[in-house]
C-alpha cells in the first residue's frame, strides 16, 4: 500500500469513528498533498509525500516554540497531537550511528576536507536520508565531523 492510499484509508477511518482531530490533521495533510500536485502538475510518489511531511513537521515544532513562548498551552497540545499523528506517516527514524557511518560514507564519497565542503556532503546525505534522520540534526553531526 502506498503512503497516499494510507493516509486515505486513515481519513475514512477517522471520519467512520469520529475522531475530529485526527480527521482534521489527515485533512490537512491531503490538501497540502493536492497542492503540491495541482502547482506542478505530477503524481506525488512517496519520496515526495514524505517531504510535505517533513515540512509540515518543522512548521508544528515551530509552531509549538512560540506557543510556548506566549504561554498558549492550549495551542501547545493541539500542535503536538497534530505533530505525532505526522510522524506516523514517516519511516523509521535511523539510529545516531547508523546516521554517523552514512555521514562518514558521504565524506569519503565527496572527498570533503573541511567545513567549505559541507554542502557536497549535505546533498549526497539529503537524497539518501530523506524522511529517516532529521536534517538538522544530520547537518549539526556532518559540521562536527567536518571541524575534526
Amino acid at each position: 500500500m502506498s503512503l497516499k492510499e494510507q493516509i486515505t484509508t486513515d481519513m475514512k477511518n477517522a471520519m467512520r469513528s469520529k475522531e475530529t482531530e485526527r480527521l482534521s490533521t489527515i485533512r490537512l495533510l491531503l490538501a497540502a498533498m493536492k497542492q503540491k500536485e495541482v502547482d506542478e502538475r505530477i503524481e506525488l510518489t512517496d519520496a515526495h509525500i514524505v517531504a510535505i511531511i517533513e515540512k509540515m513537521i518543522k512548521q508544528r515544532k515551530d509552531s509549538i516554540t512560540q506557543y510556548e513562548a506566549a504561554k498558549r498551552e492550549d495551542l501547545v497540545a493541539n500542535e503536538t497531537f497534530e505533530l505525532k499523528l505526522l510522524q506516523t506517516y514517516l519511516p523509521e527514524q535511523l539510529s545516531d550511528e547508523a546516521i554517523l557511518a552514512a555521514i562518514q560514507k558521504a565524506i569519503e564519497a565527496s572527498g570533503a576536507s573541511g567545513p567549505q565542503d559541507m554542502g557536497k556532503v549535505i546533498a549526497i546525505l539529503k537524497a539518501e536520508l530523506a524522511g529517516q534522520a532529521d536534517m538538522g540534526k544530520v547537518s549539526g553531526l556532518v559540521k562536527a565531523a567536518l571541524q575534526k
